[in-house]
């Protein structure tokens, strides 16, 4: 009976300390800090590009080379998937025959020594129902950043803030090579003018200074003519008297 009290007196005394040390563990469990999260990269609010074709289709079947340290598809959001939201969210199809293709022909984040090296490349095809190319838009960015911190939270970090500069830099370009290559393409030429905003919010320029406007002077009545000048008169010359011989 002794042994049998003390097996349960032991037993109930494990028992009490696993129960009090059960809310230390969640506690600690909880103070864990969470996994950063990171915003989807997006561009619905650029101007859109609309072209005179029925359709646009993307090309994103770009691998990298071999034998690169890729590390781009480590990143949140993969460069090749930023590059097609990109062509999602800004191209559109506004006319009835022909067809934009988009390809994707570089999205490459290597990392070269202690650098991370970024390069990316598209081109924007118009061509014909039949397939026929009547023009075409290149547009290349690239950017280069050291390694900072290569933890895997560290390195996605990283990775996320390269693609969204690298993206910033191609939105920009891409936009200026189709307006200057495949104008006559595109539906809409220039973007949308802003509309007025809360005037407290405007930049109100100050106003111009006054323009001093010259004052005429009346000029003076004409002065009364002058009266005529009185005709000289010829002396009367005396007729000289006989000379007396």
């Amino acid at each position: 009976m002794t042994a049998n009290r003390v097996s349960r007196r032991a037993a109930l005394t494990a028992f009490s300390v696993s129960v009090l040390a059960l809310p230390v563990l969640l506690s600690a469990c909880g103070e864990s800090e969470p996994p950063p999260t990171f915003r989807p990269l997006g561009w619905e609010y650029l101007t859109p590009l609309k072209l005179n074709v029925a359709r646009v289709d993307i090309d994103d079947s770009w691998t990298p080379r071999a034998g690169t340290r890729e590390k781009g598809f480590l990143a949140p959001t993969p460069p090749v998937d930023a590059l097609r939201k990109m062509a999602e969210d800004r191209l559109i199809a506004g006319g009835s025959s022909g067809r934009a293709a988009f390809v994707i022909e570089d999205a490459s984040i290597a990392q070269v020594r202690s650098n991370y090296v970024g390069r990316f490349a598209v081109r924007l095809d118009m061509r014909t129902a039949s397939g026929t190319r009547m023009g075409y838009a290149e547009a290349r960015v690239s950017r280069t950043r050291a390694i900072r911190d290569d933890s895997p939270e560290g390195t996605r970090a990283e990775l996320y803030d390269m693609v969204r500069q690298m993206m910033s830099d191609m939105n920009v370009e891409f936009e200026f090579q189709i307006r200057r290559s495949l104008r006559e393409y595109l539906q809409t030429t220039a973007p949308a003018a802003p509309g007025p905003g809360p005037v407290e919010q405007q930049d109100l320029a100050p106003p111009p200074p006054p323009v001093a406007t010259p004052q005429l002077v009346p000029s003076p009545p004409p002065l009364p003519p002058a009266p005529p000048r009185p005709s000289a008169v010829p002396f009367a010359t005396p007729n000289p008297s006989p000379l007396v011989r």
